[in-house]
């Protein structure tokens, strides 16, 4: 529970200073999404992925892992929304919660206290594969105008080539100059914090009631993207620590930064909002339960 509470605290504290701002002040939330999305959230890649020092041989299983898990449950989000007739943002809001796990601001604490340093280096390493995801693949997908608008829209994108900038400084075994380092080392520490402002402030503008596709999206992410990832890791031949970490990484509840890039490429805002308010209450729950199951 300490574990919980350390993780989850600082989430729900910053949400709601933004859920406060947003019933007292009328701010644009397209404009706060392109602040993080062009500016903020960079950064943040950049100095993760410079940053790494994790083994090869580990690296590359736990990223190949978190691929393979990720084309499986974006082709469950795709199937379901087509099924149950969801609308176009609907499905597409659907791909988003399903695809985007908290594996950073809560990710990160949480495998730091449960399993220590060495989890920590494979949950930064898992974050790595989703940052570059979320620069290349994910607005192919999202943006829904074809593969050569989405890689169009995608190499205009300053996370696509902090990515590559930061895969390239870790290959080369690079520094940056102090001055700059400590420039993107400001920017990215910011993101997080403007990402959960956005989601309080979303949410002060949102009636949460939770219905069938709240708790579809919560469930996905939650119960069935853990299990996925336990047996494709297994497949692959993961085991001990790095397996355990690439499924607790699958466990988190729906990513904060989900609602900053639907808002920016189409989407219901409103769901997404209310699956990552209800994934997140819930994974209170799951957890503990992922994280004693993991370790057996």
């Amino acid at each position: 529970m300490e574990i919980l509470i350390s993780a989850m605290l600082p989430i729900a504290l910053v949400a709601a200073v933004g859920f406060g701002v947003g019933r007292n002040l009328e701010l644009d939330m397209q404009t706060l999404a392109r602040v993080n999305i062009y500016a903020l959230l960079p950064a943040l890649v950049l100095s993760s992925l410079a940053k790494t020092t994790l083994g090869l041989g580990s690296a590359v299983a736990i990223v190949i892992t978190f691929l393979l898990n990720t084309a499986l449950l974006y082709l469950l989000a795709v199937g379901l929304g087509r099924r149950l007739k969801f609308s176009v943002d609907e499905q597409k809001s659907l791909i988003a919660t399903t695809l985007f796990s908290n594996v950073g601001n809560m990710g990160l604490p949480f495998v730091l206290f449960a399993l220590g340093d060495a989890g920590l280096e494979r949950a930064v390493v898992y974050l790595v594969g989703s940052s570059v995801m979320i620069a290349t693949v994910f607005p192919i997908v999202l943006k829904g105008a074809g593969v050569r608008a989405g890689i169009n829209f995608t190499l205009r994108l300053p996370v696509f080539w902090a990515a590559i900038a930061g895969i390239g400084l870790q290959a080369a075994q690079g520094t940056f100059p102090v001055p700059i380092e400590r420039g993107v080392t400001i920017l990215g520490q910011g993101a997080i914090p403007l990402a959960l402002l956005t989601l309080g402030i979303q949410l002060s503008r949102t009636q949460l009631v939770f219905g069938r596709y709240e708790l579809l999206g919560a469930g996905i992410r939650l119960l069935i993207s853990p299990i996925l990832a336990y047996s494709v890791g297994t497949g692959l031949g993961l085991q001990g620590l790095d397996r355990q970490v690439v499924v607790l990484q699958a466990a988190m509840p729906v990513a904060v930064n989900s609602l900053i890039w639907v808002t920016e490429l189409g989407g219901d805002r409103t769901r997404v909002a209310r699956t990552i308010v209800l994934s997140t209450f819930l994974s209170l729950f799951t957890l503990p339960v992922v994280l004693w199951l993991s370790s057996q």
